[in-house]
């Protein structure tokens, strides 16, 4: 099996995962170059973990070699890195979300078709074994047809852990735009496209203090809705109730449920790639844990990655596409339109439900 070589462009927190599992986990990945606007943090980086190449990015996005970019840059570079990384002729997988804004987002998906090209994004903790075990699951009927959906994202903020915050405050950030992309892209792959969202936001304080080490005392002005509730109608016909909110200090409301004809499948956290996974039939007097029936239930970010340098010798459509980034991203946006609208937001993209993964995958491989 050959090693499709990748190029990281942004080597911070979220790339040691990438590195890791690229070099490491997968057999048909090697990571042959890396580039970060801090020279220091990218040779760090290829010293660690055995990448033969530290370049500038535009080095990167020239070499011949490189088949495929991953984008690990801030939000706001988005847009802009995978465009450059298209227009020069690369397969290019892109960390949360997709883009700021559902235009460029949608720029992209459109660019990527043109160049005959592969457009990827995070999250793919759905291809991991706790969300493929529930989609299997509903897909051979344990639940019967599903009917509805809740979905719970409730926390405080970043400020009290996370040492630069400030972001998470501004536009582009928000509790909708951190952590919706892991439960709509969860959603989406257990129910298929959504057709119609109603939201309603809120921005419960209007400052926030930075309590961790590195900028402590420091106030921030919160310029986006840090409380997001609404309902989304799917395709299918299932309807699912949503909030994520940075307002709350405590909650015991569950991460994603999902409501059949036949019964209740309470849904492990998106954010991760494991379990635990409980099922409840119709006429059964409790729930009972479910063991997971696929592989990578540990952290294995980079999947998606994995997933596409395997599309680029099948031809197959890689899981975590644009089109699926694409879609969560308007929906997200639809909550925030919907509420400043008081109107229900019709969507006007759609994708397909992704294709499970095959059972029996070893560790490592995707077929």
């Amino acid at each position: 099996m050959r090693k499709v070589k990748v190029g990281i462009v942004g080597c911070g927190n979220i790339s040691s995962i990438y590195f890791e599992n690229l070099n490491g986990t997968f057999v048909n990945t090697e990571v042959y170059a890396c580039s970060d606007l801090d020279k220091g943090r990218a040779e760090q980086a290829a010293e660690k973990y055995g990448v033969p190449h530290v370049w500038t990015t535009e080095q990167l996005l020239a070499s011949e070699e490189i088949e495929i970019v991953v984008n690990l840059t801030t939000p706001n570079f988005h847009f802009d890195v995978c465009k450059q990384a298209l227009l020069a002729g690369k397969h290019v997988y892109v960390e949360k979300p997709l883009s700021l804004s559902l235009e460029n987002g949608t720029e992209l998906v459109r660019l990527a078709k043109e160049k005959n090209l592969f457009l990827g994004c995070a999250p793919d903790t759905f291809l991991g074994g706790g969300l493929q075990t529930c989609s299997k699951l509903i897909a051979d009927g344990y639940i019967g047809e599903p009917v509805a959906a809740t979905a719970f994202m409730l926390c405080h903020g970043h400020e009290s852990w996370h040492p630069d915050p400030e972001f998470y405050y501004k536009a582009g950030g928000g509790p909708m735009f951190d952590m919706g992309p892991y439960y709509l892209t969860a959603l989406v792959s257990l129910l298929g496209p959504a057709k119609t969202v109603c939201g309603i936001t809120k921005t419960s304080f209007a400052h926030r203090t930075i309590t961790s080490d590195k900028k402590f005392g420091k106030v921030i002005d919160v310029e986006v809705p840090t409380h997001v509730a609404g309902t989304i109608e799917f395709y299918s016909g299932a309807v699912a109730t949503m909030i994520t909110s940075f307002d709350v200090w405590h909650s015991t409301l569950p991460r994603i449920e999902i409501y059949g004809s036949q019964g209740t499948l309470i849904v492990p956290d998106p954010n991760n790639f494991g379990g635990p996974i409980l099922l409840r039939p119709a006429h059964s007097s409790e729930f009972q844990e479910i063991p997971l029936i696929y592989n990578y239930a540990d952290n294995s970010r980079g999947i998606g990655v994995a997933d596409m340098a395997h599309c680029i010798d099948t031809g197959e459509t890689p899981r975590a596409n644009g089109e699926l980034a694409n879609h969560v991203l308007e929906i997200m946006h639809a909550f925030h339109t919907s509420s400043d609208s008081k109107q229900y937001a019709q969507l006007v993209t759609s994708c397909e439900q992704p294709k499970p993964l095959p059972l029996g995958l070893v560790k490592g491989y995707l077929e």
